[in-house]
């Protein structure tokens, strides 16, 4: 797997905190403990780029990482269970969705999803709030090296197939293994095909 050139920027705990909008944006956003860190790692190729950690809600701030002098990566703080005062929870609600909705050269959120598990109403809330928002998003079905493929499988369909009760056509999904490198290539080149038309 050859690494890329990924360069950490600054972590920022408002938006006006963050670099100069001069590079396209693609920001990593998903529940606690679904792999974001990891999943970062594998993309630029760099073992210790992004911080992992077992601990949910590790991630607190708005990180960017310049990739390739020519794009930012944002790894954004977990939604959902972090063992953390509901006040600081919330401060981060904010600062994500202050950020999300304002940050002007963002062209799309990747939202994780763990494909191990079925679907979880926060995730689907998050996925449908971003919607309504009218926010570019995809979707990454994360871990898949830890479940069977008809399970999986199964996951991601159910998934699909809650959202329609609000979505008439679906966002393009991923599916990713951080440790088999699943799915690098396809994310690395949809981010060069939307940056080549911007």
């Amino acid at each position: 797997m050859h690494p890329i050139k990924a360069e950490f920027i600054t972590s920022a705990a408002t938006i006006d905190g963050c670099p100069k909008p001069i590079h396209p944006e693609y920001a990593f956003i998903g529940r606690s403990n679904v792999g974001k860190s990891s999943l970062i790692n594998m993309l630029t190729g760099q073992k210790r780029l992004a911080k992992t950690s077992s601990t949910p809600g590790k991630t607190q701030l708005i990180n960017h990482f310049l990739i390739e002098n020519h794009w930012f990566l944002v790894d954004l703080p977990g939604y959902g269970f972090a063992k953390v005062p509901l006040k600081e929870k919330a401060k981060w609600e904010k600062m994500t969705w202050d950020y999300l909705e304002q940050r002007e050269n963002l062209l799309y959120v990747f939202v994780l999803i763990d494909s191990r598990i079925p679907p979880q109403n926060i995730d689907l809330e998050f996925v449908n709030r971003l919607g309504e928002k009218g926010l570019p998003l995809k979707l990454i079905f994360t871990k898949w090296d830890k479940v069977k493929p008809m399970k999986g499988q199964k996951n991601i369909s159910d998934f699909k197939m809650a959202l329609l009760e609000r979505w008439e056509i679906l966002p393009e999904h991923y599916v990713t293994s951080s440790e088999k490198g699943l799915g690098r290539l396809e994310i690395l080149q949809l981010i060069d095909e939307i940056n080549a038309s911007n």
